[in-house]
């Protein structure tokens, strides 16, 4: 990958049998359990010779380093700025519940898909990031679960739901499926990728080895709309994203998951209610209903929480399956793309004006993780 250095969870395990090739046998096996088992580093591998950890600290360097953290006075949500071997950075969300701790973790620095919502959406798009910088947030994520203050917990559930647009660097994120499923040993069922909706990755992850569950980023459901709001609908329309979904839910026969991020005076009004609901029903769909965060620099005005819970009961009552999820992280800038936009730059690009919508503002992100 240009501009990427390689780094330990780059490594496949034939290429790290080629690094150990003068060591016995079975140091691939120690190191290979260091890295996925035990989660340590290369100089903490206490089984293998001083010279052989110092050996590999050298030839396996991490791909990320820290540069700010933010967690809220509980430990409850604990977000990771990272910067990469060529600069570029990138974040992660760590969100501990009282049955799991979810990692929410980014796999392109910056996106491509110009959506309003986000904060990545603003900043525009570096690079892609290949499958160790992926990876090793969820390692990251998994030992500091295990140090929360209220005890320690297990990584369970891993969204690929934070910078970038997963479905646009699908070799790579489905490299990091893999791994995180065969190696790091977290089940299908608890692997959600979430795209904005594009229709050729969609139809990829229907044929893949693995049945993770998909969340589409809906936000309206007639086309003027989400034009609008999601650009790339003009490239794959609502019928054709439709279409995917079906084929992807017969061949998995996983739940589809449909989010939207409630826009105040935009997409929150009865008939939006309707028309998500009808699109919902059609695909046999769960709807997850985001409040936003306020992205700094951007003027977004996200639905009041009382008209948040009447547009739920809305869908609900036309025969949807409804969810509204708990915000998290306001106070430590968790929403995508927020605390590298804190870190670098003062976001100025003007409001996107949604079709029939006046002088509405455009909408901001959200950091949360799909419902049940």
């Amino acid at each position: 990958m240009p501009g990427a250095a390689a780094s330990r969870y780059d490594l496949e395990r034939s290429a790290l049998a080629d690094l150990l090739a003068d060591e016995p046998r079975y140091r691939v096996d120690q190191v290979w359990q260091g890295l996925y088992t035990h989660l340590v580093d290369p100089a903490d591998m206490t089984s293998l010779p001083r010279s052989l950890r110092e050996r590999l600290t050298a030839a396996l360097p991490r791909a990320l380093s820290e540069v700010a953290d933010a967690a809220t006075p509980e430990g409850d949500t604990v977000k990771r700025l990272w910067e990469l071997a060529d600069g570029t950075r990138i974040e992660t969300v760590l969100m501990h519940y009282p049955e799991r701790a979810t990692v929410c973790v980014s796999t392109q620095a910056g996106c491509a898909m110009a959506c309003g919502f986000c904060a990545t959406g603003q900043a525009g798009f570096d690079r892609q990031l290949t499958v160790g910088e992926i990876v090793e947030q969820v390692v990251w994520a998994s030992r500091r679960a295990a140090r929360h203050p209220a005890g320690a917990q297990r990584v369970s559930n891993v969204v690929f739901m934070g910078m970038g647009e997963p479905l646009a660097n699908l070799d790579r994120v489905w490299g990091a499926v893999e791994r995180i499923h065969g190696d790091l040993g977290l089940s299908a069922r608890h692997l959600t990728i979430s795209t904005v909706g594009l229709v050729p990755g969609i139809r990829r992850l229907a044929d893949a080895s693995l049945p993770i569950n998909l969340a589409v980023s809906l936000h309206a459901a007639n086309d003027r709309l989400r034009d609008e709001l999601v650009p790339v609908n003009r490239r794959y329309p609502l019928d054709a994203l439709a279409s995917a979904c079906r084929d992807y839910v017969a061949a998995t026969r996983r739940r589809l998951s449909l989010e939207w991020a409630l826009i105040d005076g935009i997409n929150d009004r009865s008939s939006d209610a309707e028309e998500l609901a009808a699109y919902a029903r059609g695909l046999r769909a769960h709807v997850n209903l985001i409040p936003l965060n306020p992205t700094p620099g951007w003027p977004t005005k996200g639905t009041p929480p009382e008209r948040v819970a009447a547009f739920a009961d809305h869908v609900r009552s036309l025969g949807v399956n409804t969810t509204v999820r708990r915000n998290r992280g306001t106070d430590i800038d968790a929403a995508c793309g927020q605390l590298r936009a804190s870190h670098e730059v003062t976001i100025s690009r003007p409001a996107r004006r949604a079709a029939g919508s006046g002088d509405a503002e455009g909408p901001a992100g959200a950091v949360t993780e799909p419902g049940p």
